[in-house]
């Protein structure tokens, strides 16, 4: 069986080491705390009751000594960071932990939707390459509607698997996000349901000129980064320049075919010698350059509208909804 990093992340052994590294943080003056059990006071006094709450005025230099605390008539104590709670998270309680539901839940059970994305997708796969999937999952609705919520995302790093609630992928998807973009229209789906065809079937609502600025954006950022590092630490993070002119590459398809071109075989071996160190940064410098040229270009004669289709991914999103609840209910 799998084992997720959502459940893993939130399982009893993790929330253990979560609380013991929580230990260790300093927990900064002026912060109001509730007691979890009855302490003396300083000078001694009666007891101060459990689920008193008191003001830190002294933190410890390091997490195994004690706090001073002040409670509200002005008594003061010591206790250690496992002796009280924070205030803030005790009013919050339990309401968005999503710690009770992957605990309570099998959420990969609600994987409606599962593709492969990676080099395997773009064919740039080698042999050992890794398999990465992505994908969605639709919770039921008494999960989505109760006080606890649900994860955005599953993940399972260990296996290089991610799925996204529909709503975050629908909105990452109106934002352009390549990684959502690239899932729907991946070559190679392993699992679909009726919902996600319905999105897939759908999908050139989430297609505007945003991805140009998206995309355009995202690659002059990056390309900032490496060539700081080639200055500061005289390294080059080749695999990530490789992906860069992917991406450029498959931004001017967008914008040339209105649609989201993932396989890059017909330029496999040039992405693969700068992958591999095979060619110098100005020439892979001068390159992005001349596809930001062609970018640019391909943008002004686009035929895409200025936007994404907002109402209608709305209107997809609660059929969506409403399709979970019938099939829930009926199951």
């Amino acid at each position: 069986m799998r084992r997720w990093a959502l459940r893993r992340r939130w399982g009893f052994s993790l929330l253990h080491e979560a609380l013991q590294v929580a230990s260790t943080l300093i927990v900064p003056l002026g912060t109001q705390v509730v007691l979890r059990l009855d302490l003396p006071g300083a000078p001694p006094s009666q007891p101060i009751l459990r689920g008193t709450v008191a003001e830190i005025v002294r933190a410890p230099a390091d997490g195994s000594h004690s706090y001073g605390l002040r409670c509200a008539d002005g008594v003061e104590l010591k206790a250690f960071r496992q002796d009280f709670s924070i205030l803030k998270q005790v009013k919050t309680g339990p309401i968005g932990d999503v710690a009770r539901v992957s605990l309570e839940h099998e959420l990969h059970r609600y994987i409606i939707y599962r593709c492969v994305v990676g080099s395997q997708a773009y064919g740039l796969n080698r042999e050992g390459s890794d398999i990465d999937r992505r994908g969605i999952y639709l919770p039921p609705a008494d999960l989505e509607w109760s006080l606890y919520g649900v994860p955005e995302q599953l993940e399972n790093r260990e296996t290089e698997e991610c799925y996204w609630e529909l709503k975050k992928f629908i909105v990452l998807a109106l934002k352009a996000n390549p990684n959502i973009l690239e899932c729907l229209w991946s070559p190679i789906v392993e699992n679909t349901s009726e919902v996600a065809d319905a999105v897939v079937a759908r999908r050139e609502i989430f297609v505007s000129k945003l991805v140009y600025q998206t995309y355009n954006g995202y690659v002059m950022s990056q390309f900032k980064k490496l060539e700081q590092d080639l200055r500061t630490k005289d390294e080059l993070n080749w695999k990530h320049a490789m992906h860069l002119i992917r991406l450029l590459l498959q931004g001017i398809g967008v914008m040339t075919e209105r649609q989201v071109g993932v396989r890059v075989v017909g330029h496999r071996d040039a992405l693969l010698a700068i992958r591999d160190g095979g060619q110098s940064w100005a020439e892979v410098n001068g390159w992005r350059l001349a596809l930001h040229r062609e970018f640019e270009e391909a943008f002004q004669r686009t035929t895409l509208p200025d936007a994404p289709d907002y109402a209608e991914a709305n209107r997809l999103l609660i059929w969506a909804r409403r399709q979970s609840v019938e099939v829930h209910h009926e199951g």
